[in-house]
């Protein structure tokens, strides 16, 4: 798989990654994190997505995910994060939260979602990749009829 290091890292890049690698074997793969990086705000054991933007942020650096709507839109992680490394996948000011980019703590944000199902969405797309449509989410166990179409307009790919 192939993932993008960037922000508070020594060699931001394009990294190639073995499947099942995690957040913080590509920010070593990046050469490690920065004097000046909050690793705090990245899940360093989150499962890495093919595809996915890894950011490690400045401490009180906000990042939005690429793809959400709202101001900022792009100058974030895609691998989950409104906060970094793709791991905060946290939403935009429009309230989407990027089913391919956010982390448990953003899923967590969702109406009917608390902890545990948004583990089961994260193992979901670590078993089956990236989600291609808002309705595989129906695919995810916990996740009806009734609880996809409330979510719906609050997700984005």
């Amino acid at each position: 798989m192939v993932v993008h290091v960037v922000g508070q890292v020594v060699k931001p890049g394009v990294y190639r990654m073995a499947a099942g690698a995690r957040v913080g074997d590509a920010v070593t793969a990046a050469g490690g994190a920065t004097r000046t990086a909050d690793l705090g705000a990245v899940n360093l054991a989150r499962v890495l997505v093919d595809g996915e933007q890894i950011i490690v942020p400045k401490p009180g650096e906000v990042v939005t995910p690429p793809g959400a709507a709202g101001p900022g839109a792009g100058a974030g992680s895609a691998t989950g994060s409104g906060r970094a490394g793709g791991s905060s996948g946290a939403g935009s000011a429009g309230g989407t939260v990027s089913l391919n980019s956010a982390d448990l703590s953003a899923l967590d944000t969702l109406p009917g979602v608390g902890p545990v199902l948004a583990q089961r969405i994260l193992d979901w797309r670590t078993e089956h990749g990236r989600f291609t449509s808002v309705e595989e989410l129906g695919e995810v166990s916990g996740i009806g009829e009734k609880l996809l179409a409330q979510l719906t307009p609050k997700v984005t790919l």
